[in-house]
């Protein structure tokens, strides 16, 4: 921490200096693509504002594609590779690289996806989108282009005040304000007060990335004490920039430079010798496109520039070593000078049960005693240390007197641990792991080696107005899960998790899975998710479709739960689908569980069954042939005698056998008799039995006849519903 003007000479580095997150992770995604040998890398615009190390790339093979240029380019080396820049790309730009299949690998800036999803989610056309930043930049092009409504883009708070002057533009609709990544964050903040002096309830999110914010915050303190200050960055650079503003204010003598050979060394020894008396304090910070060889290059040079001038040394440097120098000097000299609370990297020279032994390049003996080696009680030294393995370890104090120094893992671990969640909170990375908790107000989700707080309302609880209780918390214990950072506290070093937001994303994914592959016909297996009085809600995995009550079954039913219960697995095909209202109609009875099918299959004419009788009406009797299909016995085919009403021979439930006499392929109606069955076969009667009878026989043929001609139409409308008549 600097807190003020040391009575020495010295020079200063800003911790937070050179490539930050976002842009280390681009520069890394392009020198793996190297690694691997890909022949044709083109980055689409510059990967960083540098043109220093864009020099470079270009002598390795990776080149500058503009926007109008990539599909001629893919079309001309088929085997290319494009990079998304940390700045991002349009939408327009990235749905039409999938659209085209284009092979890419995204490298924007987890900070600016952030900001896209802000204003993608916040947005529409009864909102304004607020946007701070240089207009001309790509960053602020591409977030620009995820707004749903209407946009205002402004420089500085001059121009967003200048006009909110004029009252006539400031428009009724509801404001959201986001900034570029990269943006003074003072600025920033006026800017958000004169929103709020005009709007009552805007939406403003913080959106300078914390790299930024503290950047800008180290090199406005390192300025306000330092006598010259080196602002190193690409001239193009907006961070840059903003950095060489904030330390102008604060620092007489700053100075902007992009490489090494900008820098007015000359000019600076001239300031150091008029002003400073042997007094001087040089600061020097990066900004987020600048390498870290010219950073390291222009420190060494500042270095032997004041040393030359003064005899000073440099903060965080070694000594320089002079002619003038006795061997002793210079051996002293060759040394590395490091202080407690450092993290270094040492050898491992000695390894016993209680202690490791680490060569630091340093006079003194580097120590780890066994209770600075793990937090695990069982942890065998010479099991997972050897001699000549590099270690990192962080200084905890200095004896000099016995010339030893007391180093620690464990709290090079912690670190490491930390930056791990740090790493997946900022890359939106999913962890794995489990339960293994329950406290006040949520759950302990132990993810690797660091433990992560899951608020009860993150946890995959069902949501209810009441709080979860402990009973209820304490049930989770032992699951295993995932989760996503979604908070981290630096100072207190506490993250908090998310398990639902984990669940909300897989879903989304599978339904943009499932909208991708969805069509008419296909099959589905799927569980039934709810029932409703019209039908019931399958889930297909991610998305809904709905079966009507009229495709669950062949016959009439009173309620899906007839046929299907929550919780059951089914298989279903797609009938029909809306992409813009997200609606799925399914079915779920097929020709194959047709009932008339089934009845065809098994039964024709002259076939005799045992039916069951559903109902009676005055007419005849309905029964039931196969679940489904139902025959009319008619009246005059139950038996041989004359009857009244069917119910003077059959009754409901009964099963009888009867014989299939016809059926009516078209309007799906089959008649049954009785009668065919109790008539001998070979028609042989007593000759006076027929001739005395004969008469009354045709009578009773003509009245049957009659009957069947008068109840067709009662016929129809029975056979439609003969499980209710039968009730």
């Amino acid at each position: 921490m600097i807190e003020s003007k040391e009575k020495s000479n010295r020079i200063v580095l800003a911790k937070n200096s050179g490539f930050c997150f976002g842009v280390r992770r681009a520069v890394e995604i392009v020198e793996k693509l190297i690694s691997e040998g890909n022949k044709h890398i083109f980055t689409i615009g510059e990967l960083i504002h540098n043109p220093t190390y864009i020099e470079r790339l270009k002598k390795r093979g990776v080149f500058i594609c503009g926007e109008d240029e990539i599909i001629d380019t893919a079309e001309k080396y088929p085997d290319a590779v494009f990079v998304i820049r940390a700045h991002g790309i349009k939408k327009e730009l990235s749905e039409m690289l999938d659209k085209k299949a284009v092979k890419y690998v995204d490298a924007t800036c987890p900070y600016v996806k952030k900001i896209h999803n802000i204003v993608s989610e916040n947005s529409d056309a009864e909102t304004l989108t607020i946007i701070i930043g240089d207009k001309n930049h790509p960053e602020v092009e591409g977030i620009k282009s995820y707004a749903n409504g209407e946009v205002r883009i402004f420089t500085d708070e001059e121009e967003l005040s200048d006009y909110c002057k004029n009252m006539s533009n400031i428009v009724e609709k509801e404001p959201i304000m986001v900034s570029q990544t990269t943006f003074n964050l003072k600025k920033y903040e006026n800017c958000q007060k004169i929103i709020k002096k005009l709007y009552t309830k805007p939406k403003i999110f913080g959106t300078i990335c914390s790299v930024t914010e503290n950047r800008q915050l180290e090199a406005a303190k390192l300025a306000s004490i330092s006598d010259v200050m080196l602002v190193l960055g690409a001239r193009q650079s907006s961070n840059s920039k903003k950095l060489y503003e904030i330390c102008k204010d604060l620092c007489r003598y700053t100075y902007f430079a992009e490489t090494v050979e900008d820098v007015p060394f000359d000019k600076i020894g001239e300031i150091f010798r008029e002003n400073f008396c042997g007094i001087f304090t040089a600061g020097i910070t990066a900004g987020a496109s600048t390498p870290d060889d010219i950073i390291e290059e222009v420190q060494i040079r500042m270095a032997n520039e004041i040393a030359i001038n003064s005899d000073a040394t440099t903060e965080n440097e070694n000594p320089v070593i002079k002619d003038s120098m006795t061997f002793e000097e210079m051996l002293n000299a060759s040394y590395k000078t490091i202080r407690a609370g450092e993290r270094v990297q040492g050898v491992i020279t000695s390894v016993t049960p209680t202690e490791v032994h680490v060569d630091l390049g340093i006079k003194q003996t580097g120590i780890i005693p066994y209770s600075e080696l793990s937090f695990d009680p069982d942890f065998n030294v010479e099991d997972n240390f050897k001699v000549g393995d590099k270690i990192d370890v962080v200084v905890v104090k200095f004896n000099d007197a016995e010339g030893i120094v007391s180093l620690s893992k464990k709290r090079m671990d912690v670190d490491k641990n930390w930056n791990l969640l740090k790493d997946a909170y900022e890359n939106s990375t999913v962890l794995e792991g489990k339960v293994v908790e329950a406290v006040r107000g949520g759950v302990i989700f132990q993810t690797g080696p660091n433990r992560v707080f899951v608020p009860a309302s993150h946890t995959t609880l069902p949501r209810s107005e009441n709080a979860p209780t402990e009973e209820d918390l304490s049930k989770l214990v032992g699951n295993t899960g995932k989760i996503k950072i979604i908070d981290i506290n630096e100072q207190r070093r506490r993250a908090v998790g998310s398990m639902r937001t984990v669940i909300r994303e897989e879903r989304k994914a599978l339904q943009n899975k499932f909208w991708e592959t969805v069509e008419v016909g296909k099959k589905y297996t799927g569980v039934v998710k709810s029932l409703t009085a019209y039908g019931a809600f399958v889930d297909l995995g991610g998305v809904d479709g709905m079966v009507h009550i009229t495709e669950l079954s062949w016959k009439h039913i009173k309620h899906p739960s007839d046929v299907v219960k929550v919780g059951d697995t089914i298989d279903v095909f797609v009938k029909a689908i809306d992409p813009e209202k997200k609606r799925i109609s399914l079915g779920y009875k097929t020709e194959e569980t047709n009932p008339w099918n089934i009845f065809k299959e098994k039964y024709s004419v002259g076939d005799i069954a045992d039916v069951k009788i559903v109902s009676l009406m005055p007419f005849g009797a309905f029964a039931e042939i196969v679940p489904g299909v139902d025959g009319l016995i008619h009246i005059s085919q139950i038996c041989e005698q004359k009857i009244q009403k069917p119910a003077d021979v059959l009754s409901v439930g009964e099963t009888v056998s009867a014989k299939i006499t016809s059926v009516d392929e078209e309007n799906k109606k089959v008649s049954l008799s009785i009668k065919a069955l109790l008539v001998p076969e070979d028609g042989q009667e007593d000759a006076s039995a027929s001739s005395e009878t004969g008469t009354s026989e045709e009578s009773a043929a003509e009245t049957e006849t009659e009957t069947e001609t008068e109840t067709e139409t009662e016929t129809e409308t029975a056979s439609g519903d003969n499980a209710e008549q039968a009730e």
